[in-house]
């Protein structure tokens, strides 16, 4: 969204920008740490630091600091108040039953896709637990990288050739694993090929061992408001029967829904 300039708050910018400096890589960053990260001077993030520890947003042993749990109420205000969340839950559970393995639903942020709702498979396969993968990362709230995952080339491939192409400028492809794709010109090919095929099978290239399967979630003006997926481990179901037994129901998913967003 554009604004004016005169309507943009710089101080609450650079105060956004260091609490989202702390991630799963630095849990505890001091001043000059948040600074580098942040891409302010190391005074003004000392001050962001103090501010947001005095509001009880962080906690501080005088040196270090590291987010507090009072941050989690933008996520819960989040999912309480947002549409979508609320409206896959019901799908995603019923999903859970249909196949023993783990469903979820995410949005992209940029270059991260974030998870907005998971299925129930905890409770509702705790007879098999074999049978299902939790792969790392995968709980409410998680950022997992766009490029390397599923439901990140899904949602790539919904945007237009001319934003895909404003999103790849300059960018570098971190390597996950030693199947993840990082080359720019194969990357390109492969979301090309994801637009084409509407959905995207992605082998061990986010996390060893697991398959992902993804299609995309569409309102009824045909936008793509999200991504649909399912993990397993690639011990259990080859890619071959994932394509077979598990498309099919995600496709289907997906057509429900689509009355429905």
């Amino acid at each position: 969204m554009a604004i004016a300039k005169a309507d943009f708050i710089e101080g609450m910018a650079k105060g956004m920008a260091v609490l989202e400096s702390f991630d799963t890589e630095r849990q505890r960053l001091n001043a000059t740490l948040a600074a580098e990260r942040s891409g302010i001077t190391r005074a003004a993030a000392r001050r962001h630091l103090l501010t947001l520890a005095h509001l009880g947003y962080l906690e501080t042993d005088g040196s270090y600091f590291w987010l507090s749990s009072k941050v989690l109420r933008f996520s819960g205000s989040y999912l309480a108040s947002s549409r979508l969340p609320r409206t896959i839950q019901p799908t995603l559970n019923r999903l859970a039953v249909q196949a023993p393995e783990s469903f979820s639903a995410v949005v992209l942020d940029t270059d991260e896709v974030v998870i907005v709702a998971r299925s129930g498979n905890d409770r509702s396969n705790a007879a098999s637990p074999s049978r299902r993968v939790i792969a790392y990362g995968l709980h409410m709230g998680a950022r997992l990288p766009a490029h390397a995952t599923s439901t990140g080339r899904v949602l790539l491939a919904a945007k237009t050739k001319g934003d895909f192409s404003a999103w790849m400028k300059g960018r570098t492809l971190p390597r996950l694993t030693p199947l993840t794709t990082t080359d720019p010109k194969a990357f390109r090919a492969l979301i090309e090929s994801v637009r084409k095929q509407d959905f995207c099978l992605s082998s061990e290239e986010h996390e060893l061992g697991v398959h992902a399967l993804a299609v995309p979630l569409r309102n009824t003006r045909g936008a793509t408001v999200g991504a649909l997926n399912v993990v397993a481990s690639h011990n259990r179901l080859s890619v071959q029967a994932m394509q077979r037994d598990l498309l099919p129901l995600l496709f289907e998913a997906a057509r429900e829904l689509r009355a429905l967003l």
